[in-house]
């Protein structure tokens, strides 16, 4: 993901770059019959690159970042949309416009996953079309589907640390569909446990399958990336450490010297996945991810100026005054409703709505290196004093003599701000998503999690609800 430089990078890029009228190459292709989708080397390219799109859809890789980031301390919600409204102050309910687009576009992309996996291993005769292109395509869509099934348990679920995994998560699904509706399978909930399960399977295959450098596509080391995240939510200390050590000492990616990288069309070693947008994008989508983040951007130039930086996390960058990732990485505005704080610019292409969605990237795999050998004892690579040390030094900070886990959660707190992580890192450590919170932004609280949708529960009657959500 570093660099592209192989001619599938240019072709996804040329792909994802052609106009409203000839999208439909790249649409994901759950809807069209297998016989016009596998016929061709083109038509099959694209329905992966189709896949890819839906990826960028702004319920997938905008949305869930901008909920994840308000719902805990991060980010002071101001925005008017209702929806959003309801899930800030924990109040969703299952007919919750915003989360029924986040279920529908997830498994929107799981059945267009699954037509490729499902169907591709049995082709033969399309020119062009060799054994690798086949398994490396199905390799793309087993990261892609274990990306989407990972976000929808996290939204959907109780983390690990409720019951052991026990607990309800969402229904795996591994035939192909047409759309995100899926109570036709008239299914149950699999458990936590069982959908880390399914994901960790999907990664370690992908991994087998994926190429090392494979352009701004998925590669070996995204999979990797995740799985060690994965590990990290399960507590799986040794796991954790050995996979996010693996990308940090592959030589393919390497921290960035500075903060140039975000938005950097993927071309930094920094990246290990980012969700890449192009001007052509956000007009192609109703709802594209490059249209959400306007809302972390100030109103000045065009953003929303919805979600800004809450004055818990201001105060946490003014204690160590320097901070690069505050003062290269912020801008003083006012917000949607006229006071006077800070906006984050991670996603500073408001001009074009293109700003790319960070996913995986080197940095979060110090972080998770550091915090899998703190808590299991552990000597795999790097040491936390170390890992830590690196990001410190990168923001102009200085050097700690020692480091606890709570150094390691708040080095993750400024380093991965605004891009979606802070929520999953309170409750799995059993800790309130809000300074000072009550009982609703507890960890196990009924509304820390959303509510599966209502058409879900009104056509199915096998799924069971989370408890408190009507």
């Amino acid at each position: 993901m570093k660099k592209i430089n192989k001619s599938i990078g240019i072709l996804l890029l040329a792909m994802l770059m052609v106009s409203c009228e000839n999208r439909l190459e790249v649409i994901p292709e759950d809807n069209v019959a297998s016989n016009t989708v596998f016929n061709s080397f083109a038509t099959i390219n694209g329905a992966v690159v189709g896949t890819y799109s839906k990826n960028q859809s702004g319920d997938l890789n905008g949305m869930a970042q901008l909920i994840s980031e308000f719902m805990s301390d991060n980010v002071n919600f101001v925005g008017s949309f209702p929806s959003l409204q309801e899930i800030d102050q924990y109040q969703t309910l299952a007919t919750n416009t915003s989360i029924d687009n986040v279920w529908i576009d997830g498994y929107e992309l799981i059945g267009a996953a699954n037509n490729v996996i499902v169907n591709l291993p049995e082709v033969t005769d399309v020119s062009n079309l060799t054994e690798e292109n086949k398994r490396v395509f199905v390799a793309e869509m087993k990261f892609l589907r274990a990306l989407t099934y990972f976000q929808l348990v996290n939204l959907f679920a109780q983390p690990f640390q409720f019951s052991g995994g026990t607990n309800f998560g969402v229904p795996i699904i591994t035939q192909p569909f047409g759309g995100g509706d899926i109570s036709e399978f008239q299914l149950e909930r699999s458990t936590v446990n069982e959908v880390h399960s399914f994901i960790e399977q999907d990664l370690l295959e992908a991994i087998a399958d994926l190429p090392e450098d494979n352009g701004v596509r998925a590669e070996a080391g995204s999979a990797r990336a995740l799985l060690a995240r994965l590990y990290l939510y399960r507590e799986q200390w040794q796991n954790a450490a050995d996979y996010a050590n693996q990308i940090i000492s592959s030589g393919e990616y390497s921290l960035a010297a500075d903060y140039d990288f975000y938005d950097a069309n993927s071309t930094s070693s920094e990246h290990v996945f980012v969700v890449v947008n192009t001007p052509t994008d956000g007009p192609q989508e109703a709802n594209g991810s490059d249209e959400t983040y306007t809302n972390f951007f100030n109103p000045a130039p065009g953003g929303r100026g919805d979600a800004p930086f809450t004055q818990d996390l201001i105060d946490e960058f003014a204690n160590e005054p320097g901070d690069r990732r505050f003062d290269e990485l912020s801008q003083a505005a006012s917000d949607a409703g006229g006071n006077n704080t800070f906006f984050t610019t991670k996603y500073p292409d408001i001009t074009n709505n293109a700003s790319d969605g960070m996913v995986l990237r080197v940095t979060e795999m110090l972080l998770i290196r550091a915090e899998a050998n703190l808590r299991g004892g552990l000597s795999i690579g790097g040491t936390p004093l170390d890992d830590i040390n690196l990001l410190r030094t990168r923001a102009g900070l200085t050097t700690l003599v020692s480091v606890d886990l709570d150094d390691i959660l708040l080095e993750r707190r400024k380093e991965l701000c605004f891009e979606g992580h802070r929520r999953m890192d309170l409750l799995r450590n059993n800790l309130n998503l809000r300074p000072g919170g009550g009982s609703e932004s507890a960890p196990g609280a009924n509304k820390v999690i959303f509510p599966i949708v209502d058409d879900e529960i009104t056509n199915n009657p096998n799924i069971t609800q989370n408890p408190g959500n009507f």
